[in-house]
């Protein structure tokens, strides 16, 4: 009877009353790899160009504030703004921010440099907010004090920053400008998100990563191996 049943092109378990089984569902196709690589770029270009934008507007604060106060200030007696705790004097400094080591202009030329390229340099890893915050303060603000030690007297790289906002009057606490304010709160931010465990990447120190899931398959995918061998045993 099977013989004749198989001849006559009916299945040997056919039935009316049972549905046709459904069709399988196509797997979703996988994203082409330009396509997980713009994924990939596009938070980066959006932490850029926070980066950029930030150190723009350090750079630019600090060089139209210095121009202001040497044309109004420079050679005056000092602005008080608020008695005994703030007041506007112009100098000179031909040391790191905060008048510190005076007489390595060109040292500390060459520093700022280098400062300029690390941060640059390291901005083609960042996917992270608080880092493009911290790295466009220390930027526009190396660039402000580096742009001075170029072009300002007495001659290039040699040149003296400009200092103009001094604290505390009876302190003696050293005069500083907008840059250096930028250099002292994107370094204190980036102690901050080391000790924190903030990465550059956007990961951060510590987290758990899942493990690859490549073992399973491969157990199920014999598992499936073996229940095939066994249906054509049965057939």
């Amino acid at each position: 009877m099977r013989v004749v049943q198989a001849a006559g092109g009916t299945p040997l378990n056919a039935s009316p009353d049972v549905p046709p089984s459904p069709e399988a569902p196509e797997p979703p196709e996988a994203p082409e790899p330009s396509e997980r690589a713009e994924g990939r770029d596009a938070p980066r270009g959006r932490r850029i160009g926070a980066l950029a934008a930030l150190a723009v507007l350090v750079y630019v604060l600090d060089l139209l504030s210095k121009t202001i106060v040497v044309d109004v200030l420079e050679g005056r007696e000092p602005v008080r703004v608020i008695a005994g705790v703030l007041q506007l004097r112009v100098i000179r400094n031909s040391g790191a921010a905060f008048s510190i080591g005076t007489g390595m202009t060109i040292i500390f030329t060459v520093i700022a440099a280098v400062v300029v390229v690390a941060i640059l340099r390291t901005a083609r890893q960042l996917r992270s907010v608080p880092w493009a915050i911290t790295l466009g303060l220390l930027l526009g603000g190396a660039l402000g004090n580096l742009t001075d030690r170029l072009f300002r007297y007495p001659a290039p790289f040699q040149g003296h920053v400009v200092d103009w906002i001094e604290v505390f009057p009876v302190t003696r606490f050293p005069v500083f400008n907008i840059a250096d304010s930028a250099i002292v709160c994107g370094g204190i931010l980036a102690v901050f998100l080391a000790w924190r465990g903030y990465q550059i990447d956007g990961s951060r120190a510590g987290d758990e990563r899942p493990a690859p899931s490549g073992g399973g398959g491969g157990a199920d995918g014999t598992a499936g191996g073996g229940g095939d061998a066994e249906g054509g045993a049965r057939g």
